[in-house]
């Protein structure tokens, strides 16, 4: 059961009088949208509430991905951090568990299409931090390997790491569509796990007021939790 959508009160990772970050749960949007017309999990709307003061979205994630998110607490404040998004002068850091095993790390520069048709640079990096072997059989495989890596984007393009990772064969587990539907299947049936294994880890900017380093880490949710148990030797 999720328990966000009977008490929805956001974890806080910082708060100060500028900006609040939250850790997302996945299954969330951030705003409602022409895609997301009729979501009821929103947090913006939630967010608003738990703080009783408007709030100003900076950036965006997935409804799918968890993590830090940051908002503004007043509209000069929004405008401030959103420059440094648009300037990328922001340090995040993601987490994935993905099929396969992955190298030891590398860069990801691979033109993704927008919406509209047209062909933007986007450029990712990872570096593998943990590789998986369990007795799960998968086809003509009597094993199944899995890698946790770490994602760092250099651009903000649309489902960017999602797509990154598809194209080098190393979808991230639970995605869809860009993901493996056999892997998600498997993981389904096996595990009753349909959750998109990607957070939004770490992130650092440098304060617009106060001139600080700000340095915020988000905690995994419990099923990021559980499936990095269950590929645990």
């Amino acid at each position: 059961m999720n328990t966000f959508a009977t008490n929805p009160h956001f974890s806080v990772l910082y708060q100060d009088e500028f900006y609040v970050a939250i850790n997302k749960p996945p299954g969330y949007v951030v705003h409602r949208s022409r895609m997301h017309r009729n979501a009821s999990l929103v947090v913006l709307q939630l967010l608003r509430d738990q703080l009783k003061q408007k709030v100003y979205p900076i950036h965006r994630l997935d409804r799918k991905t968890s993590g830090i998110l940051i908002f503004a607490l007043s509209s000069d404040a929004n405008k401030q951090l959103s420059l440094q998004f648009a300037n990328r002068q922001i340090d995040k850091e993601y987490e994935a568990i993905v099929r396969g095993w992955t190298p030891v790390g590398d860069t990801i520069d691979y033109a993704l299409v927008n919406e509209k048709g047209v062909s933007q640079e986007a450029i990712t990096t990872y570096e593998t931090l943990q590789q998986f072997e369990i007795n799960l059989p998968n086809g003509k495989f009597e094993t199944s390997r899995y890698s946790r890596i770490k994602l760092s984007p250099k651009t903000g393009r649309m489902h960017q790491l999602r797509r990154h990772m598809s194209h080098i064969f190393h979808p991230i587990i639970g995605d869809r569509p860009h993901g493996c539907n056999k892997q998600n299947r498997l993981w389904k049936q096996k595990f009753e796990m349909d959750t998109m294994m990607l957070h939004a880890k770490r992130l650092a900017f440098t304060h617009p007021y106060t001139k600080n380093e700000i340095k915020i880490k988000a905690p995994y949710f419990d099923e990021f939790i559980r499936v990095m148990d269950i590929l645990k030797p």
